[in-house]
């Protein structure tokens, strides 16, 4: 085989011109390839950690059946009363993988400047288990800050944070205060006293103008009641997330309790688009990338073997078996792809470490702030790609090379001209 292999590299070097142009295509197809599956990597990853951690959506959802059905018709039929909220914390306690179960309760209402109202929707939370959801983010969104101004407080109940069309809607600042009015759970007008201590961006912009962040106890007083619409469950790590389902899914039918749990993926129906819609772009990218690669392949091979011919009329007749010259071919092309391949890994390292030195920046969906930009090494995608290019190639050369041992004759080649 080292005989073989020297062959090879010396008709590759013959022809270095036509071999270092498949070369350099070979490792093109290697770094588009890989810089697009690290980007697309990227995104699924960043916009997964923004819904679960900075976002503090959570991995799971509890809710009382039927509240996504018919909830948001008539919401105060399907709350979580205290001790339904009890026994849900203790089931969860007994497994190690959760590691907070927190309540939310959604809300709407006029939200007022003491002038002029407007209506508002609300995300009702405990501000420390928010904090805690975020702080477990990882990579460039952890060190992103959503909101401009204070942190929402657990004993500062009456303190909210707007969303920015919103504030400039009532013409408010932080530190202004104004109230809010709803209708009680019993149906009774109730009003409460706010503080303005942040704005942020809405991840929707047909939202902007309407969104609140509150306390829970404040929603709750505004609400008059001490239930909650749903309870957010964190885990240790995210694939855990089905088999944490099924254990509360267990518990509640052992306890009688009349929950349904979704997962973050079905909370987030925008999150699987994209990451479908990415995965049919990258299978575009793949065919069109290797089908260029194998072009060139084949095309290098029928070229050599056109101005080989009378070699390969010498090889044979010297005994050189037909299946020896498509060999021959194969191993160039091989060679040809090895060396493609590597050379295409060092570019996608090169693109890589340029852009985590230079940090380039940019505002993904779902993100309404300026994030660095992030390309990530996925050992799949390298491994697949230079294995799928090496057989490709070998593929590619196969054709060609097998036209040329069995479509002439041996006479045919050496008196080729």
């Amino acid at each position: 085989m080292s005989a073989w292999v020297k062959i090879a590299i010396r008709n590759i070097i013959k022809n270095k011109r036509r071999s270092l142009y498949t070369i350099i295509a070979i490792a093109l197809g290697f770094a588009a390839v890989n810089i697009f599956g690290g980007y697309t990597e990227y995104m699924f990853t960043s916009l997964k950690n923004a819904f679960i951690y900075n976002y503090a959506n959570g991995h799971l959802n509890i809710f009382k059946k039927g509240y996504l059905e018919e909830g948001k018709l008539d919401p105060t039929r399907f709350l979580i009363k205290d001790k339904e909220l009890e026994a849900i914390k203790e089931i969860c306690k007994g497994d190690p993988r959760i590691l907070l179960a927190t309540p939310k309760l959604e809300v709407t209402g006029l939200v007022s400047n003491g002038k002029v109202s407007t209506i508002f929707f609300a995300n009702a939370r405990v501000p420390s288990d928010t904090e805690f959801i975020r702080a477990k983010s990882s990579g460039m969104l952890a060190k992103l800050k959503l909101f401009d101004g204070k942190k929402l407080e657990d004993e500062v109940p009456s303190a909210v944070g707007f969303s920015s069309g919103l504030a400039r809607k009532l013409a408010m600042r932080i530190g202004d205060t104004g109230n809010l009015m709803a209708p009680t759970v019993e149906g009774m007008i109730n009003a409460v006293d706010i503080d303005l201590y942040q704005t942020f961006e809405s991840p929707m912009a047909e939202l902007n103008d309407k969104l609140i962040d509150m306390n829970l106890k404040l929603a709750q007083n505004l609400y008059d009641t001490t239930s909650v619409g749903s309870i957010t469950v964190l885990l240790s790590e995210t694939d855990l997330t089905n088999k944490a389902r099924a254990y509360l899914l267990g518990e509640f039918n052992r306890t009688g309790l009349e929950m349904e749990v979704k997962t973050w993926e079905e909370m987030s129906p925008f999150y699987v688009k994209v990451r479908d819609m990415f995965d049919v772009i990258f299978i575009f990218v793949f065919v069109i990338v290797f089908v260029i690669v194998v072009m060139s392949v084949v095309n290098t091979v029928s070229m050599s073997i056109l101005e080989r011919t009378r070699e390969i009329g010498t090889l044979r007749a010297l005994g050189l078996k037909r299946a020896g010259v498509v060999n021959l071919f194969v191993i160039e092309s091989l060679l040809m792809s090895v060396a493609g391949s590597l050379l295409g890994l060092v570019m996608t390292l090169i693109v890589w470490y340029a852009i985590k030195v230079t940090e380039p920046t940019w505002v993904p969906p779902q993100i309404t702030r300026a994030v660095p930009l992030e390309v990530f090494l996925v050992p799949g995608y390298l491994a697949g790609s230079f294995f799928s290019l090496i057989v490709l190639s070998a593929l590619a050369a196969v054709a060609p090379a097998r036209r040329a041992a069995y479509e002439k004759s041996i006479v045919d080649d050496l008196g080729y001209v």
